[in-house]
C-alpha cells in the first residue's frame, strides 16, 4: 500500500477516540503489499508450524519474566484454543507451581522471523484490572537475547487499570522501561475490549510507524535515537500473550473477581 502522511494541527479525533495534540509526520513511499505470512485461525487447532507455546513462569532463570508477573503459561486448551475462527488466549485463576493464575504465550521464533515489513493483528483485548495483554516482537538470535540492549518492539500493550488506552513502544539499551526512558505513545480506543481492532506496525530501515485501524498514532525515526540504540536492523519474531499482574499490569493490584479474561485474535498478517 502507498501511504501518504499529512501534517495536521490541533487535536484529532478518530473512530478510536482522541489522543491529544497531533504530531507532525512526513511522507513515505513505503510499500508493503505482498502477503508473505499469515494465520487466519480458521483451523480446528493451533497451527504449530507457525507458533510455539511458552511453558512455565520464567523460573528458574527469570521468575515472573522479570516483571513480577503472576501467571504460569501453559498450552492447555483452557488457556489457548481456536474457537469460531479466533485464537483465544484465556487467563484464569488457577494454581500451578507457585503461580495463582494460568494463561498462554505464543511465539513465532524459528517459524516466522522478519526484518522489515507491515505486521497486523486484528484483536479484541480484555479489560479486567490486573490484565496485561501484549502483541509484540523480539529479536530472533542464535545466542541468548540481552534485554534491553538487543531491542523490543511493542505493537500493542494495554493494562487493565487504564481501560481503553493502548500503547506502542520500543525498548533499547538507553530507552527502556526499567529506566523509564522507553519511547512510547498511546491512543484511546474506547471499544478496545468490546470490538475487534487492527493493531499494526510498519517497520522500515530508518523508522517505525504504529497504527490502530486506519489511525497512525506513533512514529519513531532512526535519526532521533542514539546510533547504538537503533537495533532494528535484524530479524524479529512475533509474540502474543496475556500476562496477569506484574510491575505495570499489577501496579494497582489485581481484581481476582474479574477473571477469567480473554485476548482474542482474529488474524495475524505479515506483508513485505
Amino acid at each position: 500500500m502507498r501511504i501518504l502522511f499529512l501534517i495536521y494541527i490541533g487535536v484529532w479525533t478518530t473512530s478510536c477516540g482522541t489522543n491529544g495534540p497531533v504530531k507532525e509526520y512526513s511522507e513515505t513511499d513505503a510499500t508493503f503489499n505482498q502477503l508473505v505470512w499469515y494465520d487466519e485461525f480458521d483451523q480446528e487447532t493451533l497451527d504449530t508450524t507457525k507458533w510455539s507455546a511458552v511453558i512455565g513462569d520464567g523460573c528458574p532463570e527469570l521468575c515472573g519474566f522479570g516483571n513480577n508477573e503472576l501467571q504460569y503459561y501453559t498450552d492447555a486448551p483452557e488457556n489457548v484454543k481456536i474457537s469460531d475462527g479466533n485464537l483465544v488466549i484465556q487467563a484464569k485463576r488457577d494454581t500451578l507451581g507457585s503461580a495463582s493464575y494460568t494463561s498462554a504465550k505464543l511465539i513465532s521464533r524459528g517459524k516466522g522471523d522478519w526484518k522489515y515489513g507491515r505486521f497486523e493483528f486484528r484483536a479484541r483485548i480484555p479489560n479486567g484490572k490486573g490484565t496485561w495483554p501484549a502483541l509484540w516482537m523480539m529479536p530472533s538470535m542464535e545466542r541468548n537475547i540481552k534485554w534491553p540492549d538487543d531491542g523490543e518492539i511493542d505493537i500493542m500493550e494495554h493494562v487493565g487499570y487504564d481501560p481503553g488506552v493502548v500503547h506502542g513502544a520500543i525498548h533499547t539499551k538507553s530507552y527502556n522501561g526499567m529506566l523509564g526512558t522507553q519511547k512510547v505513545d498511546s491512543l484511546r480506543v474506547e471499544t478496545a475490549s468490546d470490538e475487534f481492532h487492527v493493531y499494526a506496525l510498519e517497520w522500515e530501515s530508518d523508522r517505525l510507524v504504529w497504527y490502530i485501524d486506519e489511525t497512525r498514532f506513533f512514529e519513531l525515526r532512526k535519526e532521533v535515537l542514539n546510533e547504538e540504540d537503533w537495533v532494528f536492523d535484524k530479524p524479529f519474531h512475533l509474540i502474543m500473550n496475556l500476562a496477569v499482574g506484574g510491575n505495570w499490569g499489577g501496579r494497582y493490584g489485581v481484581d481476582a473477581s474479574a477473571f477469567p479474561q480473554t485476548l482474542e485474535v482474529d488474524y495475524v498478517r505479515v506483508y513485505q
